[in-house]
């Protein structure tokens, strides 16, 4: 699926023109990289809003149409106002398609319904939500999916066990490490009432009285 960026050159820079686009619904944005140099454009806001919002415009080759130019690009920073849905500034990095990206992909948990530990009183806890990965960008999957089917309690889904796409790379693995991503364990109160209960002394029998013959 293509997602298409609609921007144009930003002639005006500072923090005064900055305010000015933004009055305007307009978002001052940069875009670098690429063997290029960086240029100042702009975007609608209330179009770049919409796509923000979409869990695939974080993890996907977007097509960037400066003026008609097009030309694949990677979202690399976003800023957003701290108390309001307003959109300050956005990086987009030009991508070579013979060059290696970094990118985060989200992790998608599917059948946890179907896993042994929710009968068995557990919830999922999900340590990662998100993977750091290595490939082309023709290689770069909109998320990679986690198959909690087989999950009980005590029990935990590592990153290995996560099928990746060819000419995919984990970067976490590739430096030899093997995170935990989910794990199934059982609820506080439920776990507090097993030690309660284990920590109860036994009671002992009274003895029974002997009637007097």
């Amino acid at each position: 699926m293509e997602i298409e960026v609609i921007a144009t050159p930003r002639t005006q820079q500072g923090t005064g023109a900055s305010r000015r686009l933004r009055r305007a619904g307009r978002v001052p944005a940069i875009v670098y990289g690429g063997g290029a140099a960086p240029q100042a454009i702009e975007l609608d806001h209330n179009a770049i809003y919409q796509r923000l919002r979409q869990e695939a415009f974080h993890a996907s080759i977007l097509t960037l149409n400066l003026a008609g130019d097009k030309n694949p690009v990677l979202l690399r920073d976003v800023q957003m106002h701290p108390h309001k849905p307003i959109v300050l500034h956005v990086d987009f990095q030009r991508v070579a398609k013979d060059r290696k990206i970094h990118m985060k992909v989200p992790l998608h948990f599917v059948n946890a319904d179907a896993a042994p530990g929710i009968k068995q009183g557990g919830i999922i806890s999900h340590v990662f939500t998100e993977v750091d990965v290595s490939c082309l960008p023709e290689h770069l999957p909109e998320f990679l999916e986690v198959d909690l089917s087989g999950l009980t309690v005590g029990h935990s889904i590592h990153l290995s066990q996560v099928k990746l796409p060819a000419g995919v790379e984990a970067l976490a693995m590739a430096r030899g490490d093997d995170p935990v991503i989910a794990a199934m364990v059982l609820p506080r109160a439920a776990v507090v009432e097993e030690s309660e209960a284990a920590a109860q002394p036994a009671v002992a029998a009274e003895p029974t009285e002997k009637k007097a013959g």
